[in-house]
């Protein structure tokens, strides 16, 4: 078997990672203004952020065009490769994983297997690492599923947004849960449930809210019988990220902690000064 792995622009990857020859990104599109910028090729995170205040509309993201994703298949399959594992942002979040399934069994010869994250950004980037270090050692693509899916099965990760209206106009979250944030003047922390984002707790101040996130990572750390690596996740928010891990790393100082940023795609929804944290399987 000869692998090659397929990703969006919405997964965080260190330059190693990303400089690997059987690793291929897919941008994903955002429109501002009504001009489209391919993330990770037209526009990096901070320009992005600094557009998106100055922006007069609200800003939409898109699936890339099924033709752009074709061909890059069809480039993989040129290049020798008979296995593609293509791995992507959360089917909660955007439809592209399902719509890959339709162009799957285009390219003969070759086997392409869309696979749903239910997930984005740092932990994505981990599973598309994993994916690539087991390819080298020779694993089969069951064996490789099978860890990503540990990986997705133990994915704790939870939120800290400014403001809803984000994610409220661009439908991944319901209105009720805006509208009872807005109401009781409350910092709700959200968390991923099956690929969707949703209400997980409603806490009273900014303060309380991570260091209950703190509590729950933790926590999650303890019951999952595996290794652990825990995460911060930053909207343009470096400072707050930062202060987190030097926090996280004091409560519990055995753990690999990683720093990573929302993306323009993300940072559409969740908006700027974002926070996430969270811990999955190494």
């Amino acid at each position: 078997m000869k692998l090659a792995v397929v990703t969006d622009s919405t997964a965080f990857l260190s330059p190693e990672i990303q400089a690997s020859e059987n690793l291929f990104t897919v941008p994903i599109p955002v429109i501002l203004d009504g001009k489209i910028y391919n993330e990770g090729i037209d526009i990096e995170a901070d320009a992005y952020y600094e557009l998106l205040k100055q922006s007069k509309e609200f800003p939409t993201t898109s699936q890339p065009a099924l033709g752009e994703v074709l061909k890059v298949y069809e480039e993989i399959a040129e290049k020798g490769y008979d296995t593609i594992l293509s791995i992507h942002l959360s089917g909660g979040i955007s439809g592209f994983v399902n719509t890959l399934n339709s162009i799957k069994d285009t390219i003969d010869g070759v086997t392409i297997l869309p696979y749903d994250s239910k997930i984005t950004s740092v932990p994505m980037g981990h599973m598309v690492e994993v994916a690539l270090k087991m390819a080298e050692e020779g694993k089969s693509l069951t064996e490789i599923t099978n860890h990503l899916d540990l990986i997705r099965d133990n994915i704790f990760v939870y939120l800290i947004v400014d403001d809803l209206n984000n994610l409220v106009r661009g439908g991944r979250l319901t209105n009720g849960a805006a509208i009872i944030g807005g109401l009781l003047k409350i910092k709700p922390i959200l968390t991923f449930d099956d690929g969707k984002i949703v209400l997980h707790e409603k806490i009273r101040s900014t303060k309380k809210a991570f260091t209950r996130v703190e509590e729950i990572v933790g926590q999650k750390n303890k019951e999952v019988p595996h290794k652990m690596k825990f995460y911060v996740i930053h909207g343009n928010n470096l400072e707050v990220a930062l202060e987190e891990k030097t926090k996280l790393q004091a409560l519990y100082p055995e753990a690999e902690i990683e720093i990573g940023h929302f993306g323009p795609v993300i940072g559409t929804h969740l908006g700027e000064k974002a926070i996430g944290i969270g811990v999955c399987v190494e």
